[in-house]
């Protein structure tokens, strides 16, 4: 991965966490990698687990950073969150996935928060 799109996504991972905080989320964890995969924050929101994505854009070329959730990340992320539920023994707890995409081309820096961006599938079940 080139640099510059690596330090993109750190600053982009930086502002996502500032921004969920200030939300009220809590976070618990960040970068949370498995032989599956990663999750770039996981956190709670209310009595909620949260697996945030986080996708940051330099400009609009390639559309919107929520627009990069594919079918094949979700599925990826909802590996890596049923392991940390497992892990922990959390499976009874209530959970979400929700995405932060950081728009950086914007004057403000967008963010914007997808509570719920998608669900778990019927495949993934333990």
């Amino acid at each position: 991965m080139p640099k510059v799109a690596l330090n993109l996504g750190v600053l982009s991972e930086d502002k996502a966490e500032g921004f969920l905080k200030a939300s009220g989320y809590k976070i618990l964890r960040r970068n949370y990698r498995t032989k599956l995969g990663e999750v770039d924050i996981i956190a709670k929101d209310k009595d909620v687990f949260c697996f945030v994505e986080v996708k940051g854009r330099s400009n609009d070329k390639y559309g919107q950073g929520f627009e990069a959730v594919s079918l094949r990340k979700q599925a990826q992320i909802s590996k890596v969150a049923l392991n940390f539920l497992k892990e922990n023994r959390l499976l009874d707890k209530s959970a979400r996935f929700d995405v932060v995409s950081f728009d950086c081309s914007a004057p403000e820096q967008k963010i914007t928060l997808i509570k719920n961006a998608f669900e778990l599938g019927e495949r993934f079940t333990y």
